[in-house]
């Protein structure tokens, strides 16, 4: 079989997981529209915890409040590194692993798409895929005590979430008029110096026309 790559400062087992004190670069992943920092982090335990596409179980858990699956799974692809996830369905494993070890693979046959490792082959077959999530259960899932002992943000009060965006979207929308006014004014002050030279070339014009007038 062939080996598997996995970073250095992560044992296999119940510790193959990410620390705070490993490689900043194991903690990068692309952002996905509408994302926090905090959201991913939040959305990288819940996975871990619940199982990856365990979506009902992490909406339930309302640790990502006003989150969709699309907007959820979206940014999972980006934290695996890959746009396939059927390979991992179920797992409770850190996708920062997997994405990590997706960020080193090179060759003609890899293409990404937005850092994601996108399937350029024919569709995975079911055997295929059964394999692969059996090698990933053996390489990369975490204990069950240890996924379970996994703590996620407790549920905020769905009225103050909604006020708190309502008053973000009015910063949003008052930062966008003042942005507006700007150019606005901008504009208008380029229009009235082109208008105003305009007027001052035309001055100097009638001026040159009537001294030559006189001297003929």
């Amino acid at each position: 079989m062939t080996d598997v790559y996995k970073p250095r400062s992560m044992p296999v087992g119940a510790r193959n997981v990410l620390r705070s004190n490993d490689s900043a670069s194991l903690w990068n992943c692309t952002l996905s529209p509408g994302w926090t920092e905090p959201e991913v982090h939040i959305l990288r335990k819940a996975v871990m915890k619940f199982g990856i596409g365990n979506w009902a179980k992490i909406i339930e858990s309302q640790c990502l409040f006003g989150k969709t699956i699309a907007q959820m799974n979206l940014q999972l692809q980006r934290m695996l590194g890959q746009q396939s996830t059927a390979e991992f369905a179920g797992l409770h494993l850190d996708p920062f692993v997997i994405g990590e070890i997706n960020s080193k693979k090179q060759g003609p046959g890899i293409k990404r798409k937005n850092n994601c490792i996108v399937n350029t082959g024919g569709k995975l077959t079911r055997e295929e895929i059964k394999r692969r999530l059996l090698e990933h259960k053996r390489t990369y899932e975490i204990s069950e005590e240890e996924w379970r002992s996994i703590e996620l943000p407790k549920p905020e009060d769905p009225g103050a979430v909604l006020i708190a965006k309502k008053d973000e979207l009015k910063m949003l929308e008052d930062e966008l008029l003042r942005v507006v006014q700007k150019i606005q004014k901008a504009r208008e002050e380029r229009r009235s110096k082109s208008v105003d030279s305009s007027s001052v070339d035309g001055s100097v014009d009638d001026e040159a026309r009537e001294t030559k007038r006189r001297r003929k």
